[in-house]
């Protein structure tokens, strides 16, 4: 039948559309349910499997499409990985599809969740992009809702829609999982818009320096020095004052032009905090070792004293570092990625001192960089560690006017609701945004845009979200059902599987 595979077809399109650049979040509720609804027809195992992978074929590869700027051959095997996962689930969907109502849709939703949560972290550490949860609660009033649930409540949430909606067309007297999701959706959206997470402890004002690069995508002569002298160029357009923190983005600084190894570099950049009164994060890159390097976000005081620095910890593979070098050395283009980042151990917080009614008071900073700010479990760990305001600094500068920097824009502001706190998304040719505790966007740069942007954030002075006390509770609770579906005794259950294979 052609039937199953076109619906298939429908559903990654509609999965697609949930996305930047079209953003039609509402629809990842509704998307799976062809998908669910073709896998509950087909007969043979293989069928399902087919639809799964085509499903993430046309899925991933629309999504992740300008990966092909680097070359297919960094986009091809990334599609397929993602599109062999979801070819794995639809086996089970499928597998399980005679079962009772309630059970398979307990296990349709724990094995979405459950592929989604390895999906993050293997291999490499893992790619979130096309998370579900992401679009599902990226337009209000759920964004203010990812306080309690967090990005993957929303996954677990959505497909339980989604589950619940193909049983109901199946059949009208499968109303209750449905009404029973809807009734929680509702609930949790009024909650939400009710109760918006927001950071009211001390306010600052923030400049952006959005540099820009004299060749992005391809590297150029005296790229690190002319990047260093053109934020330097643009900070000094900053008023004395006018800011309470500078920051200044990902790949900013590099060698031989990095302030750890360069005091003209690192005399002009104390000179600039001194001069505006300012706290300076700059992140930049560092040589370490004759094969390695360290991509680090750097604090500056207003006095000029170095407060610390954070390393990031997630590098991007094939990007920043080549997986299986010796075994890959083959392929060609992985001479373009000839060091390997050396990875930070921690995330890493910087107090920042305010004077409140002639009393000094401590804040803290927190900062990732680039990809991790795709990741929740890095923005959970750094606002574990006691952030109270969010730093997230990216380059972008390979990607060019793609919908890269949309989608990991939409991205970041589900995991500053997540975590409650004000965010700052600095990119150096992306685009360079602020987004609030609630996951509201502010003015945002176009990308190639060379300029300062000025923005208010605040610390978070509430304690610790539900989020970042207990990130994975709904995931974990998803997978319990899917576990207790296929233990649980009597129709429909594994031993009367085992018994009926062993009839046969």
């Amino acid at each position: 039948m052609v039937l199953p595979y076109l619906a298939a077809l429908l559903s990654a399109l509609l999965m697609w559309a949930s996305f930047p650049p079209l953003d039609i979040g509402p629809l990842a509720f509704v998307a799976p349910i062809p998908l669910f609804w073709a896998l509950r027809r087909v007969e043979q195992g293989f069928e399902a499997v087919t639809i799964g992978f085509l499903w993430g074929s046309v899925f991933f590869g629309a999504l992740l499409f300008w990966i092909t700027v680097l070359g297919f051959i960094a986009w091809v095997p990334l599609v397929l990985l993602m599109s062999a996962y979801f070819a794995a689930y639809s086996f089970v969907v499928w597998l399980f599809r005679l079962w009772p109502a309630w059970r398979w849709w307990l296990i349709v939703v724990g094995a979405w969740a459950a592929i989604e949560f390895i999906r993050a972290r293997f291999p490499f550490g893992g790619f979130p992009w096309g998370s579900i949860g992401y679009a599902a609660a990226g337009t209000h009033p759920l964004l203010g809702t990812v306080q309690w649930v967090g990005p993957a409540g929303w996954t677990v949430l959505a497909v339980a829609f989604a589950a619940a909606a193909t049983l109901f067309i199946e059949s009208r007297s499968n109303w209750r999982q449905l009404v029973d999701v809807s009734v929680v959706v509702v609930l949790l959206g009024v909650a939400g818009m009710l109760f918006p997470p927001r950071a009211d402890g001390q306010p600052l004002h923030v400049a952006i320096v959005q540099g820009g690069s004299p060749c992005p995508m391809v590297h150029c002569q005296n790229e690190n020095q002319r990047i260093f002298e053109s934020h330097l160029e643009l900070t000094e357009t900053i008023p004395d004052n006018g800011a309470d923190l500078v920051v200044w983005a990902e790949n900013s600084t590099g060698p031989p032009f990095d302030p750890e190894n360069n005091d003209a570099v690192k005399a002009a950049i104390i000179a600039q905090a001194g001069r505006i009164g300012a706290y300076f994060l700059v992140s930049g890159t560092r040589t370490v070792e004759p094969d390695g390097f360290l991509n680090v976000n750097m604090f500056y005081s207003p006095e000029g004293v170095k407060i610390g620095e954070y390393a990031k910890q997630h590098p991007v593979p094939f990007g920043e570092y080549v997986p299986l070098r010796s075994l890959l050395g083959f392929i060609p283009q992985l001479d373009q990625v000839p060091r390997d980042m050396v990875r930070g151990t921690e995330p890493v917080v910087f107090p920042m001192t305010f004077s409140t009614d002639g009393e000094p008071t401590q804040w803290q900073l927190g900062s990732v960089i680039s990809f991790e700010g795709a990741f929740t479990r890095s923005i959970h760990a750094t606002a574990d560690a006691g952030s109270q305001l969010m730093v997230v600094a990216t380059n972008e500068s390979s990607y060019g006017e793609t919908a890269t920097s949309d989608q990991l824009i939409d991205m970041t502001k589900v995991n500053a609701a997540a975590i409650g706190q004000d965010l700052v998304h600095a990119a150096i040719t992306g685009k360079s945004t602020f987004i609030t505790a609630a996951g509201d966007v502010g003015e945002t740069t176009d990308v190639y845009t060379e300029g300062v942007l000025y923005g208010d954030v605040a610390m978070r002075s509430a304690g610790p979200t539900v989020f970042t006390m207990f990130p994975n509770w709904m995931t974990l609770l998803a997978i319990l059902g899917l576990v207790g579906a296929l233990l649980w005794p009597g129709e429909g259950g594994l031993k009367e599987m085992a018994g009926r294979h062993r009839r046969d």
